[in-house]
């Protein structure tokens, strides 16, 4: 239940924002990909501020997570490396508890 008021606290407000910041950058710019002639329309994409600014942050946050990611890869790999080590050694003292029961089966009780 506080989750869910923390989470209604939180993004009601962000929502709002996003919101009227949508409404207040609706004015249609010209994003030009040719640096050498701008007015070049054939590489050149018309469309509202708002929508140019969330591209940028949604190719900023997978290039950021990308980042990230690989980054974390030896990590992972040690981790991967210390659970099979992890498993072989249980199995191996598996071995050894059975044959240890199977040596104390043989002896002569007093």
């Amino acid at each position: 239940m506080a989750r869910k008021i923390t989470n209604l606290l939180v993004l009601l407000p962000l929502g709002i924002v996003l919101i009227i910041f949508c409404v207040a950058n609706r004015q249609v710019v010209s994003l030009a990909f040719n640096p050498f002639r701008p007015e070049d329309q054939v590489l050149a994409v018309n469309a509202p501020l708002f929508v140019f600014l969330f591209l940028a942050l949604i190719v900023g946050m997978v290039v950021g997570s990308a980042a990230t990611w690989f980054t974390q890869g030896r990590h992972r790999r040690r981790a991967r490396n210390e659970a099979r080590e992890a498993v072989r050694w249980q199995a191996e003292a598996d071995r050894h508890r059975s044959r240890a029961e199977q040596i104390a089966s043989h002896l002569p009780s007093k």
